[in-house]
């Protein structure tokens, strides 16, 4: 499927010079002189290597046509996380490489979603938001501030966050999955 190049966004996968490449940065860029582009940094998915590439506004690529499934995060190893189709019940097992620092987000029995490339696992993409109890954060200085400050704080795998000043030692809250920011605390 083609698209424009502005359509480019980090976690796209697209084909180009006969490989699959990931977006993981994006820029779109409008100098005051010439065509507006789109500054990305690609990551091969099958070499590892990372480019630099900029495209014309007005260009278009090949997106790679990915095959997305619903699966369940059951449990991992050393090397390897496992997964399970909630449709037919056949487990998966994924390198901890691909998934990267997400691996510290799963929790037992998180829904999640597997893209494939011909039959091969690409990417893991969590849900948008996760919900964590709060393992630690600092006390409130009462009147230490007028405006409204973050505190840091420690959720699962020594995740470090920072929070709004109500949330306590205990408290559940909700935080985003791409940026780790607190996002409400939950009911």
């Amino acid at each position: 499927m083609k698209i424009t190049a502005i359509e480019i966004k980090p976690g796209t996968i697209i084909e180009h010079e006969k490989d699959l490449w990931l977006c993981l940065k994006a820029q779109h860029v409008k100098p005051g002189k010439g065509g507006a582009f789109n500054q990305v940094e690609l990551k091969s998915i099958t070499k590892g290597t990372k480019l630099n590439e900029r495209f014309r506004s007005d260009e278009t690529v090949e997106k790679a046509s990915l095959d997305e499934r619903n699966y369940q995060y059951l449990y991992s190893d050393d090397q390897n996380l496992f997964f399970m189709d909630t449709k037919d019940y056949e487990q998966i097992t994924i390198s901890k490489e691909l998934v990267g620092e997400d691996e510290h987000l799963m929790t037992e029995n998180l829904d999640v979603v597997i893209e494939f490339y011909d039959e091969k696992p690409l990417k893991v993409t969590l849900p948008k938001h996760l919900e964590f109890d709060v393992l630690e954060t600092d006390a409130v200085v009462k009147g230490q501030t007028a405006s409204s400050s973050y505190k840091p704080a420690v959720i699962k795998n020594n995740i470090k966050i920072q929070v709004p000043p109500f949330i306590n030692q205990g408290d559940k809250i909700v935080i985003d999955s791409e940026t780790r920011e607190y996002v409400k605390k939950a009911n």
